[in-house]
């Protein structure tokens, strides 16, 4: 299946049914009084998140979503009946932004998380709610309410921990084949991935956690070279970015020093937020150097920008699994900073009440 990640629809709420001025009319009773009932209710369109979905393919093709009108009144006190809902089912990570007032309606970022996306229109009333002691036989009754129109822009954001950054053949994909059982296309070419790959790195039975790589990016990605900055939004939601490096490039002429400055480059173009991020740097493919420790010394001189380093090799595993135990035990110590900071922001709160 092919991997999408934003699409544009349109959702359109039911109508809500009209109510309607009617009259009892039986035998031997002369004057009935109004009987008129209310119309029912449009149905409204909602979105839920889903686990067992991975793309917006669904919605790249399928990009009007109507929901019915609601019936109109009858006599004889009875209603209209009310539409049904419908809910549209959207990949757990979903981002849904108003086209029109570029209102960001929902972040589904929880399975199961619901949120109204348009509101159906509410039904008419019947005349039955007009009657009075100096109106007996009214013959007023409303029209429904038009149910809510949007066009939304939809946009996934994968949900990992762990985000891998590097130029192509930096070795992401080899590297996330070494550590966890996702088996992303490898090849000696650039760009052999075109979209975003998720892997769970099992550290022990009840630790584990979720690393996802991207696409190569290469210098002037934001001005449109190689596949630019589509998917970087999916680095958004990672706590720990991982910089790739070839420390042993095929060729000659190509400076690793000056393709690691080009990678934090764009990463500044794109999002200030994203480049702040804990980063740690992976020199890579140091199987094919003779003499590691001078080119590893000479390459952390020139380039600081990073947070930790870690010398390794993703094609014999050499030096990942101390990595992803690292990596395991910086996530938990964040999650317990959470946690904590969560304990004192409540006590605060508790103490604000009193």
């Amino acid at each position: 299946m092919k991997f999408i990640d934003e699409s544009k629809i349109e959702v359109i709420a039911g109508k809500g049914g009209n109510g309607i001025a009617s009259f009892r009319r039986e035998k031997y009773i002369e004057n009935g009084g109004p009987d008129g009932g209310d119309g029912g209710r449009g149905g409204s369109v909602y979105a839920q998140a889903d686990r067992n979905i991975n793309t917006l393919v669904d919605y790249r093709f399928a990009r009007i979503h109507r929901a019915k009108n609601g019936e109109s009144g009858r006599g004889s006190d009875c209603y209209g009946k009310g539409a049904d809902d419908i809910v549209l089912r959207m990949p757990v990570g979903t981002v849904i932004t108003d086209i029109a007032s570029g209102e960001v309606i929902a972040d589904l970022a929880h399975e199961g998380e619901k949120v109204l996306l348009a509101q159906g229109g509410i039904g008419g009333l019947g005349n039955i709610h007009f009657k009075s002691s100096t109106n007996r036989a009214p013959r007023q009754c409303t029209a429904g309410t038009e149910g809510e129109t949007r066009e939304l822009q939809l946009e996934l954001k994968v949900l990992a921990d762990v985000g891998l950054l590097g130029m192509p053949n930096a070795g992401k994909s080899t590297f996330i084949r070494s550590v966890s059982a996702a088996k992303p296309k490898v090849a000696d070419y650039p760009f052999t991935t075109l979209h975003p790959n998720l892997g769970v790195v099992r550290v022990s039975n009840e630790k584990s956690f979720v690393i996802a790589d991207i696409p190569g990016l290469i210098e002037g990605a934001a001005e449109g070279a190689g596949l630019g900055h589509q998917f970087l939004r999916h680095l958004a939601r990672t706590r720990v970015l991982l910089h790739l490096v070839d420390i042993a490039p095929m060729y000659e002429g190509i400076d690793p020093v000056h393709e690691a400055n080009a990678i934090l480059n764009e990463l500044k173009k794109y999002d200030q937020s994203l480049y702040e991020k804990p980063r740690w740097l992976l020199l890579n493919k140091v199987d094919l150097l003779q003499d590691r420790e001078e080119k590893v010394a000479a390459f952390l001189k020139e380039f600081t920008d990073f947070d930790r380093y870690f010398v390794i090799s993703a094609i014999n595993g050499e030096g990942c699994k101390e990595l992803t135990y690292a990596i395991m035990d910086h996530l938990l110590a964040m999650n317990e900073q959470e946690r904590e900071a969560a304990a004192a922001s409540a006590q605060e709160t508790d103490a604000d009440i009193i």
